[in-house]
């Protein structure tokens, strides 16, 4: 479904709207369009999710700050709570076509996208039982199994999140709920989510529709499989190991960074807690790697911080003596040191002059 011709320039409006802070702008044009006939699932993913995935770009392309990127969001998700009690254009279903829960893993604090998946299932009939942003693991088992849906819908953005997924889809499966993975997480082609074990993956909200619409089957309840049962090259250890180690890691890091790079040594406060906070992301992601033995996830997250940092002005090859020094320190583990190599391979190449990282 695609919008009219009439409403073609409504992504266009809105995004005015949301950057310039203007709610009540905002919520006009969705009522407008309403009344003129377009359909709230067409508002939904081919208007509203298409803004908010520009705010996300414009952001990183450090063309709106981070206060716009914030009220643009809040904004948007409130457009879409207008959305949610306006009286549907079609009558749903009734009774309702089954019941479905929607949920983000634990730690992930971007809800948007399943905000979108929870709105859609509901104007397709579903009941849907929406948890939000970062629902621990336990709390989402009681809930299924005080509710009993036909399936739960597991949302992440985040990559360090998978270790978390991967726990929380084996004990949904274990109660006997069907998972269905979705977000930028689980890879552009669910790759993850099926190394992970889940038992389906969606590309986006339409996408997850059709899969409940297709049905489901209930895994059988079963005692909860361990991670090396679905990943057997965590019985090495490394994984753990980085992530027992995270705090010594960036404490040796920041230390050797201040020994290559002297002008670190006249940083603020301010500039080595930055400093620190980029040490201990890139430990996290490898960490990550290091659990789905994926070194795209690793290679990939490199190069968007590098295209951040580039966007700000700041030498993005700067990131390469961090890694030499976790290599280093790392030097035992053949698997993350591998990792390490292919990330400075991956942010090898040409760079404009610039300050160093987080200056």
């Amino acid at each position: 479904m695609t919008l009219p011709t009439t409403a073609a320039a409504l992504p266009d409006r809105l995004w005015q709207a949301v950057t310039g802070g203007d709610e009540q702008e905002a919520v006009g044009l969705v009522r407008a369009a309403l009344a003129e006939g377009v359909d709230e699932e067409a508002l939904l993913l081919d208007v509203i999710a298409p803004v908010q995935a520009r705010v996300g770009v414009e952001w990183a392309a450090d063309r709106i700050t981070v206060a716009q990127e914030h009220t643009a969001t809040a904004i948007n998700e409130r457009v879409i709570a207008c959305l949610a009690h306006h009286p549907p254009s079609a009558a749903p279903p009734t009774p309702p076509r089954g019941r479905a829960t929607v949920s983000c893993i634990d730690g992930e604090w971007h809800a948007f996208p399943a905000r979108l998946v929870a709105e859609v299932l509901r104007l397709r009939g579903w009941q849907v039982d929406y948890l939000g942003a970062q629902t621990p693991t336990p709390h989402l088992v009681a809930h299924l199994h005080r509710t009993n849906p036909d399936a739960v819908l597991l949302s992440g953005s985040i990559a360090t999140h998978l270790p978390t997924a991967h726990a929380a889809i084996t004990a949904c499966q274990a109660i006997g709920v069907p998972v269905l993975a979705g977000g930028r997480a689980f890879g552009y082609d669910g790759r993850y989510a099926r190394a992970l074990g889940a038992d389906r993956w969606a590309a986006d909200a339409r996408g997850a529709a059709a899969v409940l619409a297709g049905g489901l089957a209930r895994p059988h309840p079963a005692a909860r499989r361990q991670a090396a049962d679905d990943l057997p090259h965590l019985a090495d250890q490394e994984y753990t190991m980085v992530v027992r180690s995270r705090p010594h890691l960036v404490k040796e890091t920041l230390v050797a960074l201040e020994e290559r790079l002297p002008a670190m040594r006249d940083y603020s406060d301010a500039q080595r807690e930055r400093t620190a906070e980029d040490i201990a992301h890139i430990v996290d992601f490898l960490a990550t790697a290091l659990y789905v033995d994926a070194a795209e996830i690793f290679t990939a997250f490199l190069t968007w911080t590098a295209d951040i940092l580039e966007a700000r002005n700041v030498r993005a090859r700067s990131l390469v003596p961090a890694l030499d020094a976790l290599s280093e320190q790392l030097r035992d583990f053949p698997r993350a040191v591998r990792l390490l190599r292919e990330g400075t391979t991956a942010l090898h190449g040409p760079s404009a002059p610039g300050p160093e990282m987080c200056a």
